[in-house]
């Protein structure tokens, strides 16, 4: 698996705060969709999906497996094999998933996933960690190692939340 860039985090009004990730994956689209968008994809990196229609406007009810509170609410956007955005209960608010092929060839995906939410700068930083984390769980899943729910650990959640927390390029200044 190769190391997952850092995610960004766009300060807009007051407390409205969007957080920007951006990762090729060598792995087709399809792949990729499949991992996002179905209850067994979601599973082997994220949470489970006890309630998720495929379509918009649909339910969708996530229970992460790292004994986060469950996210509950709607699906808000929904174009097969390309954007996937469950718009759920604070914290998170909208989570979308935006993919495009990369490279040549079809064999790689772009993957731009965007957090909107409104947070403090401290649940930011929280928040960039544990999608951070997500993401190179959605990584290892994909190169075919599902993540260890069992055996799940906040260690390396508390490292990044150090990393970001050192690093004042995810900050950048408001956003009108």
């Amino acid at each position: 698996m190769s190391e997952i860039p850092r995610g960004r985090c766009e300060t807009h009004e007051g407390d409205a705060r969007l957080l920007r990730f951006v990762v090729e994956l060598p792995h087709p689209p399809a792949r990729v969709w499949a991992a996002v968008a179905t209850p067994e994809g979601l599973r082997r990196w994220f949470c489970a999906a006890e309630v998720l229609e495929p379509r918009l406007g649909g339910r969708v009810s996530l229970r992460p497996l790292t004994g986060d509170p469950v996210l509950a609410g709607r699906v808000t956007a929904w174009d097969p094999e390309y954007v996937a955005e469950y718009t759920v209960d604070p914290p998170h608010a909208r989570i979308r998933f935006h993919l495009e092929p990369g490279g040549t060839g079809g064999g790689s995906t772009v993957l731009r996933l965007t957090l909107g939410t409104r947070a403090t700068p401290e649940a930011a930083l929280d928040l960039l960690a544990r999608w951070h984390d997500h993401v190179e769980r959605l990584a290892a899943a994909l190169d075919g190692t599902p993540a260890d729910w069992p055996g799940w650990t906040p260690e390396r959640r508390l490292h990044l939340r150090e990393l970001y927390a050192r690093d004042e390029a995810p900050w950048p200044v408001w956003i009108p």
